[in-house]
């Protein structure tokens, strides 16, 4: 296809070297891991653990490669060699597969390295961990919780995500094959992970789950989402009478989490609870009261219109339990600060608890440092004495993209921090639920880093910390894990997804180059020009980051194709490439008949919370660029609305410290937004916020260019002129 700037230049990403087309191997791309993962979390010395790896030839040319495994003494690769030599052609996956085994319990690292003529260019390790030998024992189901009892009522916090059908939720937890989670990439709806995570958690001392709960609209009929936990597994699960559960509403979103008003709250939200969860034998009652807890409850001032009103709907929801059979509800609302003005705000709310979802240390602490500041933060509420609280104990942070202060404290430090708050919740009075209980942040919190769950890192080694301390059971026992009885894997969604995002990355890994593909700092170039009918869409850097079409059709544009937004959009894979870093642009053509426009997004990369990538698109008609800081921060609207009717050309910079925003060429908003663009794991939208999603574009979309550098005011005029495309 010839356009107005050239020819286009497709190659297979098994065909031959191309010469003199267009920029030369991109070092840092040139020869990848794409992937390095064991298939379990864990075994035991003396069974095979299998390895896989994908390793990518990113060059212009054909490779000759050598894959070689080093392990720690002890360990071995069984039924093949560790060292395999391989032929990549240009653009060329490989997969490799080695099985393991260890001759004795360890947690230790494996290391492969991809080396040319002798000199390693690429390397990765992975943590593996080989738990003591036992003999087989036959296949069967989860044998029945033993329970160990702690004189406290210990609860953990626990987080839903794990759908079947949103497998993506795991990209961020791949970034650190430390936290593999002893299920795997497991589907939370299925009956056995409750049954497992409820023997795990009774026989180390935890007796309830506090499950997040989320509402997907309000003022009508409940519905929810993450709900698959308990629903379709707690409610479902074998072992579901042998601990207690309770859920912690997600009021953060407004406008949808929370509710309507005082009738939208009395009329559907509380029957659905009290109907669907309170009546429940294994719903967590104290004092024939539920316990209900709240996140962000000074939200419901918005929702209710003002303090009274929240303090009046509270007691309503007291009198209904009341009239429902039981002696009330106990209401505890989070809160992880020291303002005593927040503090006494929860209380005229008609709260009866404070208590913290996670405790929040700066500055990347040491353990100790995390173990000082959440016992000060502790000890500080309880001084300040405007509202009882239930303690919370934190063992990590890390942040959904590693954002902000990271910390963890190991096993053997988390037992000291175990002891000095179960010794601290022994200074409140018992008639109080802060002298009676204590919470343990958090059972499965794999993304932002904080869980206590069994995992590659340290095994079961916070449980045991738990039983040890709390239960006071610090003899030696005997952790079954599933694949002992035959069981498993739980991870058959995740598995399909990653087997389906591979046959992608292959299809969309085609060398695709363009007149201007060497560009200064482009680092990807969706030009939308491939054949009739081509299901992908190319990039045209020569970085082989292409991405699919969805729901979507390739129509006449201001150079080649462009893409006709109507709803559909196309998916571009995420790449460590596809990260700016300090400074950034993204640039793009469009064409619509459709004014006003808001929320609508023509390149996204910021999902979830809201907290890392970037985005371009449109809000109240107007250009909008974003590059967030915190959840959902720094959306910067030009001042002027796209004109109608014409090609328009739009783009974003950001140099490190300022953000622009530009239309046909003119600078129309800026603002200050210091530090590097944070990185994320998710894929790039084009033409929409997400597949499926309401958020999309309307018109056409054309030559969408992205740069790791934020080009001038004179290089965008430049590129926003007519025949300079």
């Amino acid at each position: 296809m010839v356009t107005r700037m050239g020819l286009p230049v497709v190659a297979s990403m098994v065909g031959a070297a191309l010469v003199g087309v267009g920029p030369s191997a991109h070092a840092a791309d040139a020869v990848r891991i794409v992937d390095l993962i064991c298939e379990k979390a864990m075994t035991r010395a003396g069974r095979t653990m299998g390895v896989y790896a994908c390793i990518e030839n990113g060059t212009t040319a054909a490779l000759s490669l050598e894959a070689a495994l080093t392990m720690p003494d002890g360990v071995r690769v069984v039924g093949g060699e560790a060292t395999q030599a391989l032929v990549l052609a240009a653009g060329e996956e490989a997969d490799l597969h080695f099985d393991i085994t260890a001759d004795r319990d360890l947690h230790d690292e494996i290391r492969l390295e991809v080396r040319v003529d002798g000199a390693v260019v690429a390397e990765r390790v992975l943590p593996i961990r080989f738990l003591p030998a036992m003999a087989p024992l036959p296949n069967g189901y989860v044998p029945e919780p033993q329970p160990v009892k702690s004189p406290l009522l210990v609860g953990a916090h626990h987080c839903p995500l794990w759908e079947a059908d949103k497998p993506g939720m795991w990209a961020q937890i791949r970034k650190h094959p430390d936290r593999t989670p002893a299920l795997g990439f497991y589907a939370q709806d299925n009956p056995e992970v409750a049954d497992w995570e409820t023997t795990w958690a009774v026989e180390h001392g935890v007796d309830f789950f506090i499950y997040c709960w989320y509402r997907t609209s309000q003022g009508g009929p409940v519905q929810t989402m993450f709900s698959s936990a308990i629903h379709d597994a707690l409610f479902k699960s074998r072992y579901a009478s042998k601990m207690k559960f309770t859920i912690m509403w997600e009021n953060q979103s407004r406008g949808r989490a929370g509710v309507a008003d005082e009738r939208d709250l009395m009329e559907n939200l509380l029957p659905f609870w009290i109907e669907n969860y309170f009546k429940h034998d294994s719903y967590l009652k104290v004092d024939n009261k539920p316990v209900l807890f709240i996140y962000r409850p000074e939200f419901l001032i918005d929702d209710l219109g003002g303090v009274e009103n929240v303090a009046r709907a509270f007691d309503l929801m007291r009198q209904a339990c009341r009239d429902a059979g039981f002696d009330g509800l106990y209401l505890l609302g989070e809160y992880r600060g020291l303002d005593p003005n927040h503090l006494q705000l929860m209380k005229s709310l008609g709260l009866d608890y404070t208590f913290a979802y996670c405790w929040y240390v700066p500055d990347n602490p040491t353990p100790e440092q995390s173990i000082e500041a959440q016992m000060g933060y502790i000890e500080k509420t309880q001084e300040l004495g405007v509202l009882p609280q239930v303690v919370t104990v934190s063992q990590a942070w890390s942040g959904w993209n590693d954002e902000g202060s990271i910390w963890l404290i190991p096993p053997k430090d988390f037992e000291g921090l175990l002891q000095q708050a179960k010794d601290f919740v022994a200074t409140i009075p018992r008639d109080q639920l802060g002298g009676r209980m204590l919470l343990l942040d958090n059972w499965n919190e794999w993304g932002e880093g904080h869980y206590i769950a069994p995992h590659t890192d340290s095994g079961f080694g916070y449980l045991d910390a738990v039983r040890k301390v709390l239960a006071g059971v610090p003899g030696e026992h005997v952790d079954l894990i599933p694949e002992d009885l035959g069981m498993g894997p739980y991870d058959t969604a995740y598995r399909t997804y990653m087997a389906e995002d591979r046959a992608l990355r292959r299809e969309t890994s085609r060398l695709a180059l363009k007149n201007g593909s060497d560009a200064p700092g482009l680092v990807g170039w969706w030009a939308f020009d491939e054949e009739p009918g081509s299901p992908f869409a190319l990039d045209y850097t020569g970085r082989r980051q292409g991405g699919k079409l969805v729901d979507i059709e390739r129509v006449e544009g201001i150079d080649g194709s462009a893409l006709d937004c109507r709803g559909g959009c196309v998916v571009v894979p995420s790449r460590d490439s596809l990260d700016p870093g300090e400074a950034m642009t993204v640039e793009c053509w469009i064409r619509t008949d459709v004014a006003g426009q808001d929320n609508k997004w023509l390149v996204n990369r910021v999902y979830q919370s809201g907290d890392a990538g970037y985005r371009l698109g449109s809000l109240r008609g107007r250009p909008c660029f974003e590059v967030p800081q915190t959840a959902w921060s720094h959306h910067l609207e030009g001042d002027t609305e796209v004109p109608m009717g014409r090609w328009v050309h739009l783009a974003g910079t950001f140099d490190g410290s300022m953000m622009r925003v530009y239309m046909d060429g003119r600078e129309c908003g800026s603002m200050e937004r210091p530090g590097p663009v944070k990185a994320c794991t998710w894929p790039i939208t084009l033409g929409s916020y997400e597949q499926g999603h309401a958020a999309f574009f309307t018109g056409l979309l054309d030559e969408v260019r992205l740069y790791n550098r934020a080009l001038s005011a004179e290089e965008i005029a430049a590129q926003a002129r007519p025949g300079n495309r």
